[in-house]
């Protein structure tokens, strides 16, 4: 028979704090930022230079930003970049950005994944291998488990 399991004398630590109803988030005290600059971003595109388009958006992201208008936003103008890009194109932009940024590129492409427009999965997945191929697993497990989503 088993000994009388009402007693907590034999816990060491208090696991109800740990409970999911009690859990808080971490606050940052770091400036948010608001995203990046529409008429900037176009102005870019429509002088046809891409990759200074991608960097300013990919640097001005709202990572941490809780205001989902200001994510879907940045989010459509990120995928109206990706998506301007031909595929012969699409390799040399992806090595000029460092790896902090692939990252943040990397956890586009797969908000991109989630809101799927026509055509754009197959570029999304191209952009995807290429981001893979210069940053590896740790590129997809950063983006994963990173609490701060774009």
């Amino acid at each position: 028979m088993s000994k009388n399991t009402n007693s907590s004398a034999f816990r060491q630590i208090d696991v109800d704090k740990y409970s999911e109803d009690n859990y808080k988030e971490e606050l940052d005290n770091e400036p948010v930022p608001a995203g990046p600059n529409e008429n900037e971003i176009v102005a870019l595109l429509t002088s046809n230079r891409q990759t200074e388009a991608l960097k300013n958006v990919l640097a001005n992201s709202p990572i941490g930003n809780r205001n989902q208008v200001v994510k879907d936003a940045s989010l459509s103008l990120v995928l109206r970049v990706l998506l301007s890009f031909k595929t012969s194109q699409i390799d040399e932009a992806v090595k000029q950005l460092d790896s902090e940024t692939r990252d943040v590129l990397m956890k586009y492409i797969y908000r991109g994944f989630e809101v799927p427009n026509e055509g754009s999965s197959a570029q999304l997945l191209v952009w995807h291998e290429k981001v893979f191929a210069l940053s590896g697993v740790g590129s997809i497990v950063r983006v994963l488990t990173d609490k701060k989503k774009v």
